[in-house]
């Protein structure tokens, strides 16, 4: 569903964007609210009967119930009766209407929230997510989205039947005395007043709840991540005194907003107190006097009290919703955030790509104003393997993400087959890449699911294919359960070598015409790097293949062989040439063949 650009910070303005936002459920959000007001109106119904039950025990064949054609007190009061039953059947009727319309639009209402949220988010490109935490990110779609979840199961229905109380209410007091009216009802604007300033006292201490309890989420996540890291340095009391002055940082937020919610509540019994006294004497003064019925008396004492309940409770309502509006902000903001690499192309790659990748004078920076790639032109011919080599931070890794538009270049073009990247779906796109890097991150689940991520229709001899092909499977079928070994959270029960050989298999199921292997040998064993060597030999042939490696001697087979520098081509050519040229990489070669103070001539 479309949002709107973020307005005021408000929680009506909030609210407003909400309720936008969720008007696909006008119909169940009218059909809630009418159930909440004719339930109220039952509800307060029974103070009305009271009264005029003292008015036939009182005045009897003088009775309003006499009036309307009920002679005797007896048929008067059992008409009464007949009239209690009908009313407080109403009244649970549609109390159990609204209980169950209101807290089936919060469960529709956050699931769709939630799932909106989750497929906007990975709409998004890279840099949200390297300047977000993922901690404050599942915080918003979890968390926030259970809070607003409360407010809609007894929060929402709590504050549309405070506002029918006191319309009601004061409607039934006009009718029956107007300067009674006056008195009882004076304290109401300083109540509705009292409801806005401390709305809006409460509005940012809720706000910064909301931000230390994504805090804390992410502290924990990253603890719990890291918690190998945290043994083996035994930094356990030091994370745990962190994790408990996050936490702290919590509660003093909370008993910040807390100290304000709670001084809402004497305001409003004062302000209740003062209207229920001018109903008490005034009215009773009045009723002595013979101005007013001792009935229409009940009845406005009665209503009084029923007055009080809802609008004691009126604090906690404007708690409740003061969190869920901190919290809704919170969802439709990520919601509001742009999505920069639009994916409007209709066009699709052919089913057979050969795979010619073409940068044309490619520039790109990246949202802190650091530059990435300065005018770069490559050219990797079909079924050719291009290597890309420099110093971290130099740019390569910036291309494989231009290449697969994690983002998108602010000058020049990228082509594969000469179709233009930015023409193609991005569906289209990412099926003709495999990708292959330096921190393999598998699902919890088998690794017959974690080969199969890419082609979950596949059959079990094609994983199988894949696996030998990655030379993974020489340890799978020595495991107890095979494919069916569970591989653990992030794949922690498997070893960084078979991680890495994992991922090449899950890339080779896909069968890709471009298979990129980003920095996939830096940190692994030798046996690891020779196994992915063997594989690549024999899976490279009528594939293009780029490779980001940091261990030249990974690379010396490759076709070309571009030396990156600062975002810019400085090299390009073949591993002799490079050696020849005595530049940049013939430096880097020396160095970790153990020859730097060899001199290459060409």
């Amino acid at each position: 569903m479309p949002i709107t650009p973020r307005p005021s910070t408000s929680s009506f303005a909030a609210l407003a964007r909400l309720l936008r936002y969720a008007r696909g459920y006008r119909r169940q959000i009218l059909a809630a609210t009418s159930c909440s007001i004719i339930n109220k109106l039952f509800d307060i119904a029974p103070e009305i009967l009271i009264g005029i039950a003292i008015d036939v025990v009182v005045n009897q064949e003088t009775s309003f119930m006499a009036s309307i054609g009920f002679d005797s007190a007896q048929s008067q009061i059992l008409a009464l009766g007949a009239l209690t039953f009908f009313i407080w059947a109403g009244e649970s009727l549609f109390e159990y209407l609204f209980q169950i319309l209101w807290r089936n639009l919060a469960q529709r209402l956050q699931a769709d929230l939630r799932q909106d949220a989750y497929e906007h988010a990975q709409r998004l490109d890279m840099s949200f997510f390297e300047s977000r935490s993922s901690g404050q990110l599942v915080a918003t779609m979890n968390d926030d989205v259970n809070q607003l979840e409360r407010f809609l199961d007894g929060g929402a229905n709590a504050m549309i039947q405070v506002v029918v109380t006191v319309l009601a209410v004061g409607a039934v007091f006009f009718i029956i005395s107007p300067l009674v009216a006056l008195l009882a009802f004076t304290p109401i604007p300083l109540i509705i007043w009292g409801a806005f300033y401390f709305q809006r006292k409460a509005g940012p201490l809720y706000a910064d709840v909301r931000e230390k309890v994504g805090d804390l989420a992410t502290r924990l996540a990253n603890n719990l991540g890291g918690i190998a890291t945290i043994k083996s340095f035994t930094a356990e009391e030091r994370e745990a005194e962190r994790l408990r002055a996050s936490s702290e940082a919590y509660v003093s937020a909370n008993r910040k907003a807390i100290r304000v919610s709670s001084a809402f509540i004497p305001v409003i019994r004062m302000a209740i107190l003062a209207g229920f006294l001018a109903t008490f004497t005034v009215g009773g003064m009045m009723a002595l006097e013979g101005t007013l019925n001792v009935g229409a008396y009940g009845v406005l004492v009665f209503l009084t009290q029923r007055l009080l309940w809802p609008l004691t409770g009126l604090a906690e309502v404007v708690d409740l919703f003061e969190r869920a509006m901190a919290s809704t902000r919170r969802i439709l903001d990520l919601l509001a955030e742009p999505v920069r690499v639009i994916d409007n192309a209709s066009q699709n790659l052919p089913e057979t790509v050969s795979g010619n990748v073409v940068f044309n004078r490619v520039s790109f920076s990246y949202p802190n104003g650091v530059t990435g790639l300065r005018d770069i032109s490559l050219d990797v011919s079909a079924g050719h393997t291009l290597a890309l080599v420099g110093t971290t931070g130099s740019g390569k890794s910036t291309l494989i993400k231009l290449l697969m538009r994690f983002y998108d270049p602010q000058h020049g073009d990228i082509t594969i087959d000469g179709q233009s990247i930015s023409a193609i779906s991005l569906k289209s796109l990412r099926q003709a890449i495999g990708l292959v890097s330096q921190d393999v991150y598998l699902f919890e689940g088998s690794i017959r699911d974690n080969i199969a991520y890419g082609r979950p229709e596949a059959s079990t001899e094609e994983i199988i294919a894949a696996a030998q092909q990655a030379e993974a499977w020489s340890f799978i079928e020595q495991l107890p359960e095979g494919l069916d070994t569970p591989v653990g959270e992030r794949g922690v029960r498997m070893s960084g070598g078979q991680r890495q050989r994992l991922s090449l298999a899950r890339a080779l199921l896909t069968d890709p015409a471009i298979l990129i292997l980003d920095e996939a040998t830096s940190a692994v064993d030798n046996e690891t790097e020779a196994a992915i060597q063997r594989s690549l030999r024999h899976i490279r042939h009528n594939r293009t293949v780029i490779v980001i490696a940091h261990r030249l001697s990974t690379i010396v087979d490759a076709d070309t062989i571009a030396v990156i520098d600062n975002g810019q081509v400085r090299e390009l050519g073949s591993h002799q040439q490079l050696l020849a040229e005595d530049g940049l990489y013939a430096a880097q070669w020396r160095v970790q063949t153990g020859r730097a103070d060899d001199t290459v001539t060409g």
